[in-house]
């Protein structure tokens, strides 16, 4: 077995190329080797949904996967989300109007299944939503104010999209 292995990964837009560990998870090589440290680690055991990422267009825990795996993926974190002027995403807007946030160490991992949810479903059901952020485990906000967030963000994307077609900046 090799000592390292070559992966390929476009992340948050920059491509890396990148010797690791086979055993390295996705979570470490973020945190780790790329210096994100917004993929927040908590059970290491894809049970609480902190480390949730976008692989490929799919939430996916980063600590259940390992970096090996991804080589040609396209992976997008948290940090990917507020503009370089730093214009927050709308999925953090509503997240922040709505107090969808408490002491916000679930906070990366919510905000990155609610963009992969509105992404897939733009205008999504009670059922969708809490389905789709059923994985991610928050000890402080008791999920209602995380169900009106992403509803929140979902109208908000949809204004931006249409602003977007009309040709007005949101």
């Amino acid at each position: 077995m090799p000592d390292k292995v070559r992966v390929r990964i476009t992340v948050n837009g920059a491509r890396h190329d990148l010797l690791v560990e086979p055993r390295t998870l996705l979570a470490d090589l973020l945190r780790g080797d790329l210096a994100l440290a917004g993929t927040h680690l908590g059970c290491e055991q894809g049970v609480c949904g902190a480390c949730t990422v976008i692989v490929d267009d799919v939430a996916t825990r980063s600590c259940l996967v390992f970096a090996a795996q991804l080589d040609g993926s396209s992976v997008r974190t948290v940090e990917s989300l507020a503009a370089a002027d730093g214009t927050l995403h709308p999925v953090q807007r509503a997240f922040t109007q709505e107090h969808g946030l408490q002491c916000g160490f679930c906070t990366p991992g919510m905000l990155m299944a609610a963009c992969e949810l509105l992404e897939r479903v733009p205008e999504p059901g009670r059922e969708d939503i809490e389905e789709s952020m059923g994985g991610n485990l928050c000890r402080c906000t008791g999920y209602q104010n995380i169900v009106r967030s992403v509803n929140a963000a979902g109208r908000l994307m949809a204004d931006r999209t249409s602003s977007e077609q009309s040709g007005v900046r949101a």
